[in-house]
């Protein structure tokens, strides 16, 4: 590569609900391995959204279409987290997903957002960034996957750029 050539630049956008494991942040860094290779700049804008107001229902027939009893009576007993508790847990994913990023040799800086994400996203695409894409990585969610309302449909819907949706801890899309 010719040293004085400009270096192409973009940013992905990555909207995840929980923090990435390995197989997630492998799977976000060889989106653009090749183009990394060939001297390109790739960063990463990770948002993780403070939940707080996912509906009880859903929630309960997500643990339930996938075997998950245990969980889904959790759901019911515990219901929504306090607003400090989602709080925390945002940094805490947030953090982890910065960490397993920047551990792959990827640039990835971030922040949480309060109540429906796609308004950051929508924000981030106006910041002239050159947001090329964005990447959502979440657990299956059997209501909203199904009815198309879930945030990876919804941005396809509402945004001018590619959607990838990722299963958390998985290579399946959604």
């Amino acid at each position: 590569m010719d040293p004085s050539a400009p270096v192409d630049s973009w940013t992905v956008v990555v909207l995840t609900e929980e923090a990435f494991g390995d197989v997630d942040a492998r799977n976000v860094a060889g989106l653009h391995a090749d183009a990394r290779a060939a001297g390109a700049e790739v960063r990463h804008l990770v948002l993780v959204p403070v939940e707080t107001g996912r509906s009880l229902l859903a929630g309960v027939l997500d643990h339930l279409s996938l075997g998950e009893v245990r969980a889904a009576l959790d759901e019911v007993r515990h219901g929504h987290p306090d607003p400090s508790r989602a709080r925390a847990e945002a940094e805490a994913a947030l953090a982890a997903t910065l960490a397993a990023l920047r551990d792959l040799g990827l640039s990835a800086e971030g922040r949480t957002t309060e109540g429906d994400p796609l308004p950051a996203v929508r924000e981030a695409l106006a910041t002239g960034a050159d947001v090329r894409e964005l990447v959502v990585v979440t657990r299956p969610h059997a209501v909203e996957d199904t009815f198309h309302t879930d945030w990876a449909s919804r941005a396809r819907d509402a945004l001018g750029v590619p959607v990838l949706h990722v299963y958390a801890g998985t290579t399946r899309l959604g």
